[in-house]
Protein backbone atom coordinates (compact mmCIF):
# COMPACT_ATOMS: atom_id res chain seq x y z
CA UNK A 1 0.00 0.00 0.00
CA UNK A 2 1.51 3.72 -0.41
CA UNK A 3 1.39 5.29 2.36
CA UNK A 4 2.29 8.70 0.94
CA UNK A 5 -0.05 11.14 1.54
CA UNK A 6 -2.69 12.15 -0.87
CA UNK A 7 -3.56 16.59 0.72
CA UNK A 8 -7.02 17.82 1.51
CA UNK A 9 -9.32 14.86 0.74
CA UNK A 10 -13.38 14.78 0.54
CA UNK A 11 -15.01 11.33 1.58
CA UNK A 12 -18.74 10.99 0.21
CA UNK A 13 -20.52 8.48 3.06
CA UNK A 14 -17.67 8.20 5.34
CA UNK A 15 -19.79 7.51 8.38
CA UNK A 16 -21.04 4.25 6.19
CA UNK A 17 -18.83 0.84 6.69
CA UNK A 18 -16.45 1.15 4.04
CA UNK A 19 -16.31 5.19 4.50
CA UNK A 20 -15.42 4.99 7.90
CA UNK A 21 -12.57 2.56 7.06
CA UNK A 22 -11.08 4.75 4.81
CA UNK A 23 -11.24 7.55 6.54
CA UNK A 24 -9.23 5.99 9.72
CA UNK A 25 -6.64 5.06 6.78
CA UNK A 26 -6.62 8.50 5.04
CA UNK A 27 -5.95 10.22 8.62
CA UNK A 28 -3.30 7.38 9.76
CA UNK A 29 -1.41 8.46 6.68
CA UNK A 30 -1.99 12.83 7.84
CA UNK A 31 -4.35 13.95 5.25
CA UNK A 32 -7.12 16.39 5.97
CA UNK A 33 -10.10 14.91 5.55
CA UNK A 34 -13.90 16.13 5.66
CA UNK A 35 -16.59 13.66 5.61
CA UNK A 36 -20.12 14.32 4.23
CA UNK A 37 -23.04 12.10 5.08
CA UNK A 38 -26.60 12.55 5.44
CA UNK A 39 -26.75 9.06 8.04
CA UNK A 40 -29.51 7.61 6.43
CA UNK A 41 -27.45 4.22 6.43
CA UNK A 42 -24.38 5.48 7.81
CA UNK A 43 -23.75 5.83 11.59
CA UNK A 44 -21.79 8.61 13.44
CA UNK A 45 -20.52 5.63 15.74
CA UNK A 46 -18.24 4.87 12.44
CA UNK A 47 -16.60 8.24 12.90
CA UNK A 48 -17.27 9.36 16.38
CA UNK A 49 -13.33 8.89 17.38
CA UNK A 50 -12.43 11.35 15.07
CA UNK A 51 -14.89 13.85 16.34
CA UNK A 52 -14.53 16.27 19.10
CA UNK A 53 -16.17 15.12 22.34
CA UNK A 54 -17.72 18.37 22.15
CA UNK A 55 -19.64 17.54 19.15
CA UNK A 56 -23.02 15.97 19.56
CA UNK A 57 -24.66 14.89 16.47
CA UNK A 58 -28.45 15.11 15.64
CA UNK A 59 -30.52 12.69 14.31
CA UNK A 60 -30.19 13.94 10.19
CA UNK A 61 -33.66 15.47 10.14
CA UNK A 62 -32.08 19.08 10.56
CA UNK A 63 -30.22 21.65 8.51
CA UNK A 64 -26.86 20.79 7.16
CA UNK A 65 -24.54 21.26 10.07
CA UNK A 66 -20.51 21.28 10.59
CA UNK A 67 -18.44 19.56 12.83
CA UNK A 68 -15.16 19.57 14.05
CA UNK A 69 -12.72 16.84 14.59
CA UNK A 70 -10.53 16.03 17.90
CA UNK A 71 -7.41 17.37 15.49
CA UNK A 72 -7.42 20.40 12.68
CA UNK A 73 -7.26 17.39 10.34
CA UNK A 74 -10.86 16.24 10.06
CA UNK A 75 -14.16 17.76 10.04
CA UNK A 76 -18.04 15.66 9.76
CA UNK A 77 -20.15 17.67 7.63
CA UNK A 78 -24.02 16.43 8.70
CA UNK A 79 -25.64 16.74 5.04
CA UNK A 80 -26.69 15.01 1.90
CA UNK A 81 -24.81 14.59 -1.86
CA UNK A 82 -28.46 15.99 -3.33
CA UNK A 83 -27.02 19.34 -2.49
CA UNK A 84 -25.43 20.70 -5.15
CA UNK A 85 -24.22 23.79 -3.59
CA UNK A 86 -22.85 22.26 -0.33
CA UNK A 87 -20.65 19.74 -2.42
CA UNK A 88 -19.32 22.93 -4.69
CA UNK A 89 -18.66 24.08 -1.26
CA UNK A 90 -16.75 21.47 0.51
CA UNK A 91 -14.84 20.34 -2.98
CA UNK A 92 -13.25 23.98 -3.00
CA UNK A 93 -9.46 22.91 -2.65
CA UNK A 94 -9.82 19.37 -2.30
CA UNK A 95 -7.34 17.39 -4.20
CA UNK A 96 -9.13 13.79 -3.95
CA UNK A 97 -12.53 12.38 -3.47
CA UNK A 98 -13.26 9.20 -2.89
CA UNK A 99 -17.60 8.89 -3.33
CA UNK A 100 -19.11 6.00 -0.73
CA UNK A 101 -22.33 7.58 -0.62
CA UNK A 102 -24.67 5.14 -1.78
CA UNK A 103 -28.40 3.94 -0.75
CA UNK A 104 -26.64 0.41 -1.21
CA UNK A 105 -29.45 -2.15 -1.00
CA UNK A 106 -31.37 -4.05 -3.32
CA UNK A 107 -34.28 -5.05 -1.84
CA UNK A 108 -34.39 -1.28 -0.85
CA UNK A 109 -34.04 -0.29 -4.55
CA UNK A 110 -37.03 -2.79 -5.64
CA UNK A 111 -38.90 -1.48 -2.62
CA UNK A 112 -38.31 2.22 -3.72
CA UNK A 113 -36.55 2.53 -6.81
CA UNK A 114 -36.89 6.18 -6.88
CA UNK A 115 -35.27 7.08 -3.93
CA UNK A 116 -32.43 4.98 -5.32
CA UNK A 117 -31.99 6.59 -8.34
CA UNK A 118 -31.85 10.13 -6.64
CA UNK A 119 -29.13 9.13 -4.10
CA UNK A 120 -27.35 6.74 -6.53
CA UNK A 121 -27.43 8.36 -10.03
CA UNK A 122 -28.43 12.28 -9.37
CA UNK A 123 -26.23 12.64 -6.50
CA UNK A 124 -23.29 10.91 -8.08
CA UNK A 125 -23.99 13.72 -11.13
CA UNK A 126 -23.67 16.08 -8.46
CA UNK A 127 -20.26 14.78 -6.59
CA UNK A 128 -19.07 14.69 -10.44
CA UNK A 129 -20.35 17.98 -11.07
CA UNK A 130 -18.44 19.46 -8.37
CA UNK A 131 -15.55 17.49 -8.56
CA UNK A 132 -14.88 19.06 -11.87
CA UNK A 133 -15.82 22.66 -11.14
CA UNK A 134 -12.99 22.84 -8.61
CA UNK A 135 -10.41 20.84 -10.25
CA UNK A 136 -10.63 17.89 -8.28
CA UNK A 137 -6.99 15.60 -9.13
CA UNK A 138 -8.86 12.05 -8.83
CA UNK A 139 -12.31 10.56 -7.91
CA UNK A 140 -12.38 7.06 -6.70
CA UNK A 141 -16.02 5.78 -7.11
CA UNK A 142 -17.51 3.13 -5.37
CA UNK A 143 -19.09 0.99 -7.64
CA UNK A 144 -20.79 -2.67 -7.90
CA UNK A 145 -20.02 -5.91 -9.43
CA UNK A 146 -24.31 -6.19 -9.65
CA UNK A 147 -23.62 -4.63 -12.57
CA UNK A 148 -22.87 -7.87 -13.91
CA UNK A 149 -26.06 -9.48 -13.01
CA UNK A 150 -26.53 -13.24 -13.24
CA UNK A 151 -24.93 -14.04 -16.53
CA UNK A 152 -23.54 -17.72 -16.68
CA UNK A 153 -19.65 -16.79 -17.56
CA UNK A 154 -17.31 -16.98 -14.40
CA UNK A 155 -15.35 -15.03 -13.54
CA UNK A 156 -16.99 -11.54 -14.39
CA UNK A 157 -14.58 -9.72 -16.40
CA UNK A 158 -14.48 -6.14 -17.04
CA UNK A 159 -14.65 -6.24 -20.39
CA UNK A 160 -17.91 -7.92 -20.34
CA UNK A 161 -21.29 -6.96 -21.47
CA UNK A 162 -23.25 -5.48 -17.64
CA UNK A 163 -26.44 -7.53 -16.99
CA UNK A 164 -28.00 -5.25 -14.25
CA UNK A 165 -31.10 -6.73 -12.69
CA UNK A 166 -32.27 -4.68 -10.13
CA UNK A 167 -33.42 -0.74 -10.11
CA UNK A 168 -29.93 -0.63 -7.67
CA UNK A 169 -27.58 -2.85 -10.02
CA UNK A 170 -28.73 0.01 -12.48
CA UNK A 171 -27.81 2.96 -10.35
CA UNK A 172 -24.67 1.83 -9.37
CA UNK A 173 -23.98 1.24 -13.69
CA UNK A 174 -25.29 4.51 -14.70
CA UNK A 175 -23.01 6.18 -12.52
CA UNK A 176 -20.29 4.26 -13.49
CA UNK A 177 -21.22 5.96 -17.06
CA UNK A 178 -21.18 9.35 -15.94
CA UNK A 179 -17.70 8.76 -14.50
CA UNK A 180 -16.78 7.45 -17.58
CA UNK A 181 -18.19 10.60 -19.20
CA UNK A 182 -16.59 12.71 -17.19
CA UNK A 183 -13.38 11.66 -17.55
CA UNK A 184 -13.62 11.70 -21.62
CA UNK A 185 -15.42 15.21 -21.70
CA UNK A 186 -13.94 17.03 -19.01
CA UNK A 187 -10.86 15.25 -17.83
CA UNK A 188 -11.56 14.78 -14.55
CA UNK A 189 -9.85 11.74 -14.09
CA UNK A 190 -11.91 8.89 -13.00
CA UNK A 191 -11.45 5.14 -11.48
CA UNK A 192 -14.85 2.81 -10.25
CA UNK A 193 -13.83 0.04 -8.29
CA UNK A 194 -16.46 -2.96 -8.74
CA UNK A 195 -16.70 -4.09 -5.21
CA UNK A 196 -17.39 -8.01 -4.06
CA UNK A 197 -19.63 -8.43 -1.55
CA UNK A 198 -17.30 -6.49 1.06
CA UNK A 199 -17.70 -7.47 4.81
CA UNK A 200 -15.80 -6.63 8.02
CA UNK A 201 -15.92 -5.09 11.17
CA UNK A 202 -18.72 -2.08 11.22
CA UNK A 203 -21.52 -3.79 8.73
CA UNK A 204 -25.00 -2.75 10.67
CA UNK A 205 -26.22 -6.72 11.04
CA UNK A 206 -29.31 -5.11 12.79
CA UNK A 207 -30.57 -3.17 9.45
CA UNK A 208 -33.41 -5.04 7.16
CA UNK A 209 -31.03 -4.86 4.42
CA UNK A 210 -27.89 -5.79 6.56
CA UNK A 211 -25.56 -7.66 4.20
CA UNK A 212 -25.15 -11.60 4.48
CA UNK A 213 -21.75 -12.14 6.62
CA UNK A 214 -23.03 -9.63 9.81
CA UNK A 215 -26.86 -10.96 9.36
CA UNK A 216 -25.19 -14.66 9.71
CA UNK A 217 -23.16 -14.04 12.86
CA UNK A 218 -25.80 -11.87 14.58
CA UNK A 219 -28.61 -14.43 14.24
CA UNK A 220 -26.10 -17.50 15.07
CA UNK A 221 -24.95 -15.14 18.33
CA UNK A 222 -28.03 -14.82 19.73
CA UNK A 223 -28.91 -18.82 18.86
CA UNK A 224 -31.03 -18.45 16.19
CA UNK A 225 -30.77 -20.08 12.41
CA UNK A 226 -29.23 -18.06 9.78
CA UNK A 227 -31.73 -17.49 6.82
CA UNK A 228 -30.41 -18.23 3.63
CA UNK A 229 -32.83 -17.04 1.04
CA UNK A 230 -33.12 -20.06 -1.87
CA UNK A 231 -30.90 -22.97 -1.70
CA UNK A 232 -27.91 -21.39 -0.37
CA UNK A 233 -25.66 -22.85 -3.50
CA UNK A 234 -25.62 -19.85 -4.79
CA UNK A 235 -21.85 -18.35 -4.23
CA UNK A 236 -20.29 -15.15 -3.33
CA UNK A 237 -16.66 -13.43 -4.23
CA UNK A 238 -16.56 -12.17 -0.11
CA UNK A 239 -13.55 -9.11 0.05
CA UNK A 240 -12.46 -8.16 3.48
CA UNK A 241 -12.75 -4.57 4.13
CA UNK A 242 -9.02 -4.18 4.65
CA UNK A 243 -8.35 -5.22 1.12
CA UNK A 244 -11.04 -2.91 0.09
CA UNK A 245 -9.60 0.22 1.75
CA UNK A 246 -5.77 -0.50 0.04
CA UNK A 247 -7.74 -1.01 -3.18
CA UNK A 248 -8.98 2.99 -2.62
CA UNK A 249 -5.57 4.45 -1.96
CA UNK A 250 -3.87 2.08 -4.79
CA UNK A 251 -5.85 3.82 -7.60
CA UNK A 252 -5.85 7.35 -5.72
CA UNK A 253 -2.33 7.66 -6.30
CA UNK A 254 -1.79 5.49 -9.52
CA UNK A 255 -2.55 6.95 -12.88
CA UNK A 256 -5.17 4.42 -13.93
CA UNK A 257 -8.82 5.00 -14.87
CA UNK A 258 -11.77 3.18 -15.98
CA UNK A 259 -13.41 0.24 -14.12
CA UNK A 260 -11.82 -2.48 -12.17
CA UNK A 261 -12.74 -5.35 -10.19
CA UNK A 262 -12.18 -5.60 -6.50
CA UNK A 263 -12.58 -8.98 -4.98
CA UNK A 264 -10.77 -12.05 -3.70
CA UNK A 265 -11.00 -13.56 -6.59
CA UNK A 266 -12.58 -16.82 -4.52
CA UNK A 267 -15.75 -18.15 -4.08
CA UNK A 268 -17.72 -19.55 -0.79
CA UNK A 269 -21.59 -21.38 -1.34
CA UNK A 270 -24.24 -19.15 1.42
CA UNK A 271 -24.03 -22.81 2.62
CA UNK A 272 -20.98 -23.43 3.35
CA UNK A 273 -20.16 -19.74 4.80
CA UNK A 274 -23.43 -20.22 7.33
CA UNK A 275 -22.07 -23.54 8.52
CA UNK A 276 -18.56 -21.89 8.83
CA UNK A 277 -20.12 -19.12 11.22
CA UNK A 278 -21.91 -21.91 12.89
CA UNK A 279 -18.88 -23.89 13.72
CA UNK A 280 -17.13 -21.06 14.84
CA UNK A 281 -19.61 -19.81 16.77
CA UNK A 282 -19.98 -23.84 18.74
CA UNK A 283 -23.18 -23.54 18.35
CA UNK A 284 -25.47 -26.37 17.40
CA UNK A 285 -28.45 -25.06 15.00
CA UNK A 286 -28.70 -25.61 11.01
CA UNK A 287 -29.21 -22.67 8.58
CA UNK A 288 -32.99 -22.37 7.53
CA UNK A 289 -34.01 -21.33 4.22
CA UNK A 290 -36.62 -19.07 2.33
CA UNK A 291 -38.04 -18.33 -1.12
CA UNK A 292 -35.34 -16.91 -3.39
CA UNK A 293 -35.26 -12.50 -3.48
CA UNK A 294 -36.66 -10.92 -6.36
CA UNK A 295 -32.84 -9.15 -7.91
CA UNK A 296 -30.38 -11.19 -5.74
CA UNK A 297 -28.04 -13.21 -8.50
CA UNK A 298 -27.08 -16.46 -8.34
CA UNK A 299 -22.94 -17.09 -8.79
CA UNK A 300 -20.37 -14.11 -7.97
CA UNK A 301 -16.70 -14.43 -8.95
CA UNK A 302 -14.04 -11.61 -9.48
CA UNK A 303 -11.46 -11.73 -12.36
CA UNK A 304 -8.74 -9.14 -10.92
CA UNK A 305 -6.01 -9.63 -12.98
CA UNK A 306 -7.09 -5.92 -14.26
CA UNK A 307 -6.21 -4.83 -10.53
CA UNK A 308 -3.60 -6.88 -10.43
CA UNK A 309 -1.86 -5.56 -13.22
CA UNK A 310 -1.89 -1.83 -11.00
CA UNK A 311 -0.62 -2.94 -7.58
CA UNK A 312 -4.18 -4.50 -6.24
CA UNK A 313 -3.47 -7.87 -3.90
CA UNK A 314 -5.91 -8.97 -1.79
CA UNK A 315 -4.22 -10.21 1.61
CA UNK A 316 -7.22 -11.84 3.49
CA UNK A 317 -9.58 -15.19 2.40
CA UNK A 318 -12.76 -15.27 4.01
CA UNK A 319 -11.93 -18.79 6.42
CA UNK A 320 -9.23 -16.47 7.88
CA UNK A 321 -11.09 -13.12 8.51
CA UNK A 322 -14.36 -14.27 9.00
CA UNK A 323 -13.04 -14.55 13.08
CA UNK A 324 -12.05 -11.55 12.62
CA UNK A 325 -15.48 -9.97 11.79
CA UNK A 326 -16.94 -12.47 15.06
CA UNK A 327 -14.50 -11.11 17.40
CA UNK A 328 -15.88 -7.12 16.13
CA UNK A 329 -19.11 -8.06 16.82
Amino acid sequence: MDNSKLGKVVVTGGAGFIGSHIVDALLENGNYVTVIDDLSTGNIKNIEHHLSPSSSVGDGKQAVSHYKGKTPNFEFVHGSITDLLLLQKLFSGADYVFHEAALASVPRSVANPQVSNEVNITGTLNVLLAARDNKVKKLIYAASSSAYGDTPTLPKREDMAPCPQSPYAVTKLTAEYYCGVFTEVYHLPTVCLRYFNVYGPRQDPKSEYAAVIPKFIELVKSGKSPVIYGDGEQTRDFTFIRDVVAANLIFAKNEATGVYNIGRGERITLNALANSVIRRMGKNIKPVYAESRAGDIKHSLADISKARAVGYNPQCDVETCLTEVIRSM
